[in-house]
């Protein structure tokens, strides 16, 4: 049976429906499902099989993704879910939903809530590119650093003669550490282009689609698309982060954090600490006005010796650590959640400012010296988030025991046999 047409209420501020979209399994997706849940909205989401926010005890409804036929399965989505507005979890999220405000005639409902959601669509090809959207900031008196895309290995030379060693190659639309390269030879950075810029053979992406149990390596098998590459001067420091809500270009809620512990050098953090920083507020505020963003993103920026902070690039989606409730206008979910909802608050604030990620920490070792210090962010309230989260757990004759004692969660790791006692 064909799904009515998607209409949008006629009063956005009385509805409170909010359509999470990811094509990954990020235990961050389902924090923020938590988030718009205890602000007041109902929550739903377009998620692959498995993912941990498909799961969440907070979101009241999910619709599948396919890989395959990625478009359809947000168009589907947004049509039986008839969502206020659409937050994207992932980059290829945001690919998705901009091909579809692409194919869609631009009176439609469905642009209109694209609109709604990202504020404006037709800015979102110089956001994602990193190139250009370090130029922007650039002339915006944002500090950068140097950054050239480059397009053979000819182009590469005159890059890295511009900008000099070390320097760092990126891939547009890579997250999570993926599609990164720091190189310090002219040798290195000519095989890190090669890698960086060749797709993946129809076999190698038929291999890793087995492997890894993900269709999207079905899909590149045969859809091979131009990979951007940049060249970026390399700061040393280490990394800070903005993740901020947005609506038609004003910042409506954010935190800023410095990363203490990280996976690798170029991955995801495990630790961070909310600071107060000026530049990164003023970063943020002029680049969320510039592009006329709305929903949520995050600023990726390395703080040098002298706490200078230079900007990376832009993720035009929710990241990790906007996740965390640091308080009124210091929580993305209930800020976001309040353009679509008269009765949105914010859950209680954290008390402390460090904060464990869980899982990343655990998993690397679960006796860390970070669980005495800070915050874990467990999905206490989330059972079926929690146990998603411990499938990673490299522990295969151990039995993961959760418990809650009243100084501070913990996990508690007993061996199988005790299991029953």
């Amino acid at each position: 049976m064909q799904s009515p047409p998607f209409e949008p209420k006629t009063d956005a501020r009385m509805s409170s429906k909010i359509l999470i979209s990811t094509t990954v399994d990020w235990i961050a997706t389902a924090r923020y499902a938590a988030g718009f849940a205890h602000a007041g909205c109902k929550v739903e989401t377009v998620a692959p099989r498995g993912a941990p926010v498909a799961v969440s005890r907070y979101v009241s409804r999910a619709y599948r993704y396919h890989a395959l036929s990625p478009l359809a399965s947000l168009r589907d989505a947004i049509q039986l879910s008839k969502p206020d507005l659409i937050v994207n979890a992932d980059d290829r999220a945001v690919d998705t939903l901009l091909n579809l405000y692409a194919a869609e005639p631009k009176q439609s409902p469905v642009a209109a809530l694209i609109r709604r959601s990202l504020g404006r669509p037709e800015q979102y090809p110089r956001v994602v590119s990193r190139h250009t959207s370090l130029g922007v900031a650039r002339s915006l008196g944002i500090r950068v650093p140097d950054t050239l895309p480059v397009h053979d290995e000819t182009e590469l030379d005159a890059a890295l003669k511009a900008i000099g060693f070390p320097a760092v190659l990126k891939v547009d639309g890579s997250w999570g550490g993926a599609g990164v390269a720091a190189v310090r030879t002219k040798g290195e950075a000519a095989a890190a282009f090669r890698r960086l810029a060749r797709s993946p053979s129809p076999l190698r992406c038929l291999v890793r689609a087995a492997k890894r149990q993900d269709a999207h390596w079905l899909r590149a098998a045969w859809t091979a698309e131009p990979r951007p590459i940049s060249v970026q001067k390399f700061i040393s420091g280490h990394p800070a982060a903005s993740g901020f809500a947005a609506w038609q270009g004003k910042v409506i809620g954010a935190v800023y954090y410095d990363v203490l512990k990280a996976d690798g050098v170029t991955g995801p953090p495990r630790v961070v600490r909310r600071v107060d920083c000026p530049e990164i507020t003023e970063a943020t505020r002029l680049l969320a006005e510039h592009f006329g963003l709305s929903g949520l993103h995050g600023l990726d920026f390395i703080r040098d010796a002298q706490g200078h902070v230079h900007l990376l690039e832009i993720n035009p989606r929710a990241t990790q650590g906007g996740t965390l409730p640091f308080g009124p206008g210091r929580d993305l979910a209930a800020s976001l959640a309040g353009c679509v909802s008269n009765n949105a608050k914010p859950r209680p604030s954290l008390e402390d400012d460090t904060v464990v990620f869980f899982p990343g920490e655990w998993l690397r070792d679960p006796a860390s010296a970070w669980f005495r210090t800070a915050h874990h962010d467990v999905p206490w309230d989330d059972p079926a988030v929690l146990r998603s989260g411990l499938k990673g757990a490299r522990f295969p004759n151990l039995l993961a025991r959760v418990s809650k004692p009243e100084s501070r969660p913990t996990l508690r790791i007993v061996p199988a046999a005790a299991a029953g006692n």
